[in-house]
């Protein structure tokens, strides 16, 4: 049997990295889009329109491309 590449583990383990240095509102927002729950569903349950989840959304994904890139400098 044969696990993930040690350049996958690398890079999966750097991302786990910069998305816990970011604010917590930006974190939630990105690990709830890796659950089965829709986006709707997840603005829905916090008393948001789809579209304010959506912009949180771009932001909290910027933020992570932002830090990632200063991290690798």
């Amino acid at each position: 049997m044969v696990g993930p590449d040690l350049d996958a583990q690398v890079k999966a383990r750097d991302l786990l990295r910069a998305i816990g240095r970011l604010e917590p509102r930006h974190q939630e927002i990105l690990l709830a889009v890796d659950t089965p729950e829709t986006l709707s569903a997840y603005a829905a349950q916090r008393g948001m329109s789809p579209f304010t989840a959506a912009s949180h959304l771009r932001i909290a994904r910027a933020m992570l491309a932002l830090r990632i890139q200063r991290w690798r400098r």
